[in-house]
């Protein structure tokens, strides 16, 4: 039937397999909203248009499927345009849909009017067009899902005049949307095989690109008693239990000392990024072959590597049977890794002291499989070197863009798209305020989300900075409010541990709570 097109748009995201929408109604998007509840589609209302973006982000990360947002013109699509720059940043689906007033040119003063608001969510996104017709909105969203089933995936945006979204439209046209993604070169495979079988320190390094190839790596990795590192990402892909992986240390000195061992590394699914290992480059001496679905960081890799244009899981999968018959024999020894670890532990420890030991107890009291989501703050920091994952796409950071503000929302957009599986927030306290807000949403949803708030009084990483740089710490200090009573204004439960056995006790009880959990704790907590 002729609806709409705000209200088809909703029925076409339905036939995608969109399930749950983030956003904020206003008077020029309301046609959008028409169709949601006809489409049954799932609206999670945010308390902040940021806050939609990263609960779209968090469900994205947790479900593989593109995360929705509806917002308004103007101040909506600026409000979620540092989520879309985060997840453009870490790769995430993500598709925002806004509408748009009609005439921008030749009239002034209009309500949300911006000079050109597509071209300033192009900045953050991988593209941003406008539908001026019923047929280029459909074909738009065709686009979108088409790319984030066969391309690196990346946050779109979508807009719409509001003209349009009110004028009658006949529903979209039934697509089906490829799914498979890039295959793998017969020629590129045997030659990387032939490699590996005679590199005798063959050294892979994992990123989240390969999370969804984690069962033919660890198949490979054995085969080849190959060593690994995982980047932030990638945590969890290779075993918790390899006595030759190195975790995600890829950012600690040791780290460089290792992968000058290696006489083959193998890049998968990473883009070998500065926030992976904060070095100008990553530090090997040995060839180099580099697997990625996106050309661009191909053509960054060095000169006489080799770079094959291929989806993780294909090439790891094409590698496992090549690999069949083969007797691994390296030179890698399961000490030096082990001692290398503790080497980069303790340069963990020296940087951020007594962080290390509140990580290790919140590690041994969270169940298993829960999802969890980080902010920018030390603790988190600390967390995500030496907190071996035990499987894949398990812990989510806000590490390209690095915003403030992230974990909260994420979370919830998490815990939204895994219902009754364990998901937990670790923020820092100054992160906190950028979005606290959202904490409404997660009480208005009765989400069991303990959210870990880490209260050190002070932008603790940018008074180290200034104090390394001889800069007299300034505008580092804020005050805070009682977060407790905050938490409790919400409708949220809340508790201030005092020592780690009283934290581990909040952690589980706040599992197994109805709603969230503020969980308090400062530097100050005792062993």
């Amino acid at each position: 039937m002729r609806r709409p097109l705000g209200a088809q748009i909703s029925h076409m995201l339905k036939d995608k397999g969109v399930d749950v929408i983030f956003g904020i109604p206003g008077v020029h998007n309301q046609e959008m909203y028409r169709g949601i509840e006809e489409a049954g589609i799932r609206h999670v209302l945010a308390r902040h248009e940021q806050g939609a973006g990263f609960m779209a982000d968090g469900y994205a990360r947790a479900t593989g499927k593109p995360g929705v947002a509806y917002v308004i013109t103007g101040p909506g699509l600026c409000n979620i345009m540092t989520p879309m720059g985060q997840a453009y940043s870490d790769s995430v689906p993500m598709l925002v849909m806004s509408s748009c007033l009609d005439e921008i040119a030749a009239v002034k003063g209009q309500l949300h009017q911006m000079k050109d608001q597509r071209a300033a969510a192009d900045t953050v996104c991988d593209w941003s067009e406008e539908a001026r017709s019923a047929t280029a909105a459909y074909g738009l969203v065709n686009r979108a899902f088409t790319e984030f089933q066969t391309q690196s995936p990346l946050p779109k945006h979508i807009q719409v005049p509001i003209a349009q979204l009110e004028a009658l439209a006949d529903p979209a046209p039934q697509v089906k949307n490829a799914v498979r993604r890039m295959g793998v070169d017969a020629v590129d495979v045997a030659s990387a095989v032939d490699k590996l079988k005679k590199a005798r320190r063959p050294l892979f390094v994992l990123g989240g690109g390969a999370i969804g190839a984690t069962p033919h790596a660890r198949v490979v990795l054995a085969k080849l008693a190959a060593a690994s590192y995982v980047t932030y990402a990638g945590s969890g892909i290779a075993g918790v239990q390899d006595p030759l992986c190195f975790g995600s240390m890829l950012g600690t000195t040791s780290c460089v000392e290792e992968l000058r061992k290696a006489d083959l590394v193998i890049c998968v699914g990473t883009d070998l990024a500065e926030v992976d290992h904060y070095r100008s480059e990553l530090g090997h001496q040995a060839p180099a072959i580099h697997v990625n679905l996106d050309p661009a960081v191909l053509s960054r890799a060095r000169a006489g590597d080799d770079k094959h244009l291929a989806d993780a899981t294909a090439w790891f999968a094409a590698v496992e049977v090549a690999l069949d018959g083969h007797q691994a024999a390296t030179d890698w020894q399961v000490r030096e890794v082990s001692d290398a670890r503790a080497r980069g532990r303790a340069e963990v420890d020296a940087m951020y002291p007594g962080i290390g030991e509140v990580c290790d107890a919140l590690r041994d009291a969270v169940p298993a499989d829960t999802m969890i989501y980080s902010d920018m703050t030390q603790i988190a920091y600390t967390a995500k070197i030496i907190w071996d994952m035990d499987r894949p796409g398990h812990w989510h950071h806000p590490t390209g863009f690095g915003t403030l503000g992230y974990a909260t929302p994420a979370a919830i957009g998490g815990a939204v798209a895994r219902p009754g599986q364990p998901t937990m927030a670790i923020i820092g306290d100054y992160g906190f305020h950028y979005t606290m807000q959202e904490l409404g949403v997660a009480v208005e949803l009765d989400l069991s989300l303990p959210i870990i708030l880490w209260d050190n009084g002070k932008l603790k990483e940018i008074e180290d900075s200034m104090v390394r740089a001889q800069i007299a710490p300034n505008a580092v200090i804020a005050r805070n409010p009682d977060f407790c009573k905050l938490a409790e204004a919400f409708g949220a439960k809340a508790i201030a541990p005092k020592s780690l056995a009283a934290l581990q006790n909040a952690v589980t009880t706040a599992f197994a709570s109805k709603g969230p959990t503020l969980i308090y704790i400062t530097p100050d907590l005792t062993r």
